[in-house]
């Protein structure tokens, strides 16, 4: 009897050990299977971040350019500023005087009673 006892416990080890092989054998192909995938991650990360620095750098670029190019137009802007004010004065200037000369026009109404306006 010890010697079937002893024979099964050899059969159930033997059981054993092939289950864990087998269950070795397929941690080992998922272990690959993640350090390929971990690979691949790793290389569309860095690609990734050499095309986001890319174009921080251009983004940077055209930001410096802008700022150049509205300095070069400041003064176009006051230039325009200033003749805005230069016009405005002169038609002032010209309101008062045609309104400080131009004498009062009369208009006939049909009761001939005489109206003075006074043009702006």
């Amino acid at each position: 009897m010890l010697e079937w006892s002893a024979a099964i416990a050899a059969v159930a080890f033997t059981i054993l050990v092939v289950y864990l092989i087998m269950t070795l054998r397929k941690v080992m192909t998922t272990l690959a299977e993640t350090e390929k995938t971990l690979s691949d991650t790793r290389n569309a990360v860095n690609g990734i971040t050499d095309e986001a620095e890319e174009l921080i750098h251009t983004a940077n670029q055209i930001s410096d350019d802008v700022k150049g190019k509205m300095k070069a137009v400041d003064p176009l802007i006051e230039s325009v500023h200033d003749v805005g004010d230069m016009l405005h004065n002169v038609t002032s200037s010209v309101k008062r005087t045609a309104l400080q000369k131009s004498p009062p026009k009369t208009i006939h109404t049909q009761e001939r009673d005489s109206i003075q306006i006074k043009l702006k």
